[in-house]
């Protein structure tokens, strides 16, 4: 069953975006993608750039309407993603609590739907 892991963080949470803490965490990322692709889980992953870049979309009444930034205001904002292919929710829990960020921020698993 596939599973897209939502990372989430605060800002101001977790090492600053070319710090040398971020340096530092950048080994624990990596190693766990790899055991993400070692256990044959992984499908695919990546970061996204700050919420600040987003372009959000809307049509109303026939008209398209884009505005800057994400959709809503929050304290944590998405940050990056798994998709990964596992048994089960446990074992995407498990998988879910290693990811590097979760000490500091969250992360939302939500089960992908597969239409026939």
């Amino acid at each position: 069953m596939q599973y897209m892991l939502l990372l989430y963080s605060a800002d101001d949470a977790g090492p600053a975006r070319g710090s040398a803490e971020q340096a530092a965490e950048m080994p624990l990322w990596m190693a766990y993608g790899e055991a993400l692709g070692q256990a044959g889980a992984f499908v695919a992953g990546d970061a996204l750039h700050p919420a600040d870049s987003a372009t959000t979309v809307r049509v109303r009444d026939g008209r398209t309407v884009s505005t800057d930034g994400p959709f809503a205001e929050t304290k944590e904002v998405l940050g990056g993603f798994y998709l990964i292919d596992v048994e089960d929710l446990d074992a995407a829990i498990e998988w879910a609590s290693k990811v590097p960020l979760a000490p500091y921020g969250s992360v939302e698993i939500r089960p992908v739907m597969v239409f026939d």
